[in-house]
């Protein structure tokens, strides 16, 4: 089967690769229908920790071809949301809601498990792990359900960190897919005022379009003191952190009112946060990680099935396999904000 293997920085290739099979009788293996490319994709590209070889993908939609024999839940024939991490469904913190904390988990497309952006992939622990969907493989809502598996939930995971509220005051840190699916997640929890922080126009606008209210462009001590004039000075109650760089967290601890919290998603590259001060004195709670997707699908899927919320349409270029080299290249440059895979 053909895979996407990344075996150094900005060198994407498709390979050819051994074909998925089930190892273990908890495993599924599913035909990928839909992937996409991650902006956490563009970290090894850009040379940061990388496997070698390693396969590449960690969002997809698939069919269900073959199951192990242990597996009751999850039917071959089925269409499935594939979460980035798997679970098994049954230990403490899969109960609580947060499987990426699964005694079991692991990620795909790092090295150890299949990637997504591929032709198909074993999964480990399927009836924890898969969401069956009942539409068929081509149903027109795709591109935002394949968003179930991360960007989405992952935005809805920030906004839950940082305790949007009704009425309240929120900003988005980043205008990528998740700050933007952020923007979306705090409209839909009812969130007054929706500042979103970037610089791309196709992208600010599109956040205007799914509920922000204010737009701020400005980056380092200038964004933050643009944030507080737009807040009577005070900074906002919910501050979505969807980039993981050190300016990124400086900015939100800076424009995070009093009694305040920041729900950090973006993959950390920094040693650590540097305002413990604001932390204790102004009583902010920092919260977030790895968003545990699996457990947000039931609240998120209603809404994405009639229409009320189109996460889908942070997807605005689709390739084949063979175009996926490119479309590394085209998020990497910002010609493209998320790309769609349909292997």
């Amino acid at each position: 089967m053909r895979a996407t293997i990344m075996p150094k920085a900005h060198d994407v290739r498709i390979d050819n690769v051994p074909d998925a099979a089930i190892q273990q009788p908890t495993d599924a293996l599913i035909r990928v229908t839909r992937a996409c490319i991650c902006g956490s994709d563009l970290w090894p590209y850009n040379g940061g920790p990388n496997v070698e070889g390693q396969r590449m993908g960690h969002e997809a939609i698939g069919v269900v071809e073959d199951v192990g024999s242990d597996v009751q839940r999850i039917k071959r024939g089925e269409v499935v949301i594939m979460p980035f991490a798997n679970s098994d469904g049954t230990c403490m913190f899969c109960d609580e809601g947060l499987q990426t904390a699964c005694v079991h988990v692991d990620f795909f497309g790092n090295g150890k498990l299949d990637g997504a952006q591929a032709e198909a992939m074993r999964i480990p622990y399927a009836d924890g792990t898969l969401y069956p969907l009942n539409v068929s493989e081509d149903d027109a809502l795709m591109p935002s359900l394949l968003t179930l598996s991360d960007v989405m939930g992952t935005g809805h995971h920030a906004a839950v960190a940082a305790r949007v509220r009704r009425g309240g005051s929120v900003a988005v840190v980043g205008d990528g897919a998740v700050g933007l699916c952020g923007v979306i997640a705090a409209k839909r929890l009812g969130a007054e005022q929706i500042i979103i922080m970037g610089r791309h126009e196709v992208r600010l606008a599109l956040a205007k379009e799914f509920g922000a209210t204010d737009v701020v462009s400005e980056r380092g001590e200038e964004g933050i003191q643009r944030v507080r004039e737009l807040t009577q000075g005070f900074g906002v109650q919910s501050v979505l952190e969807c980039v993981g760089t050190e300016q990124a967290i400086d900015t939100s601890m800076g424009i995070v009112r009093a009694g305040g919290a920041v729900g950090r998603v973006g993959v950390p590259h920094y040693e650590a946060i540097k305002g413990a001060q604001v932390m204790f004195y102004r009583n902010v709670i920092v919260a977030g990680g790895p968003a545990p997707t699996r457990a947000y699908i039931d609240e998120l899927l209603p809404e994405v099935m009639d229409g009320r919320i189109d996460p889908g349409r942070v997807f605005d270029r689709t390739v084949g396999l063979d175009g996926v080299p490119d479309g590394y290249r085209a998020m990497n440059e910002r010609e493209a904000l998320k790309v769609l895979i349909r292997p």
